[in-house]
């Protein structure tokens, strides 16, 4: 009797220990004596303990950090850029079988294709193209993880880190940048004033009694003042006219 009792909770032990349940988002490589069988999809499934093992491998997008590389620039600034790759295994099977550790190999040809890119470029370039700077990388990469049954999504620059002193040049070339149009912008405000000016004196000086008018009118503004006293020294009539035109 006990000999059965031990044999049967060995039994449920040894069918117990042959349990996986797999995930949706996950796929299971089945070995047997470390020989590849299949795939297993998501579901209950039932391996053969000590004879069966498997390998887990999540399709769904990952993510890795693309640590910060010291980068010289084409027009010798060094700087340091870190960026983030996106990817799917698309082919779980070549992603275990044909590299050791995908995710380690990513980063470095990342890193490598990073450091590539950026060096051939000058910095000007790489501060206002990232996403074409990203684009670059990212076909560098996906064609040697092609084989390994991975898709590059995407690889984006995230940070651009630049020396103290280029930073204070690049702020001091801004505030020029700034000032300039200020001025620019102050002149052609400038000549459009005195453009409208002359036409308008143009126009007034066409008309005796226009001028008459805006004279008055200078005066009611002086006269606002209480405190103003007006002096004329000679008639008004006495000032020189333009001899009228004949119409």
């Amino acid at each position: 009797m006990n000999a059965l009792l031990f044999l049967f909770v060995a039994v449920v032990f040894f069918l117990l220990a042959g349990v996986r349940i797999i995930f949706e988002y996950k796929r299971a490589l089945k070995f047997r004596f470390g020989k590849y069988i299949k795939i297993l999809k998501p579901g209950f499934r039932w391996i053969i303990p000590i004879v069966e093992t498997i390998s887990i491998v999540d399709i769904r997008v990952i993510t890795i950090n693309i640590d910060s590389q010291e980068v010289m620039t084409e027009d010798n600034v060094p700087c340091s850029i870190d960026g983030v790759v996106f990817f799917k295994i698309n082919d779980p099977e070549k992603a275990v079988l044909e590299v050791e550790e995908y995710t380690f190999a990513i980063t470095q040809l990342a890193q490598a294709a990073l450091r590539d890119v950026c060096g051939k470029v000058e910095l000007d370039t790489i501060l206002s193209k990232r996403e074409e700077m990203g684009k670059n990388i990212k076909k560098i990469v996906e064609q040697e993880t092609a084989v390994w049954g991975i898709i590059i999504i995407d690889v984006k620059i995230k940070d651009i880190q630049l020396p103290e002193n280029m930073r204070r040049m690049m702020a001091n070339q801004a505030e020029a940048e700034r000032s300039r149009r200020a001025r620019i912008i102050l002149a052609t405000a400038e000549e459009q004033a005195a453009e409208s000016l002359l036409a308008a004196g143009l126009l007034i000086d066409k008309s005796p009694s226009a001028i008459k008018l805006r004279l008055y009118q200078t005066l009611a503004n002086i006269a606002s003042e209480k405190n103003s006293t007006i002096l004329f020294p000679f008639p008004e009539e006495v000032l020189p006219r333009k001899p009228k035109e004949d119409y």
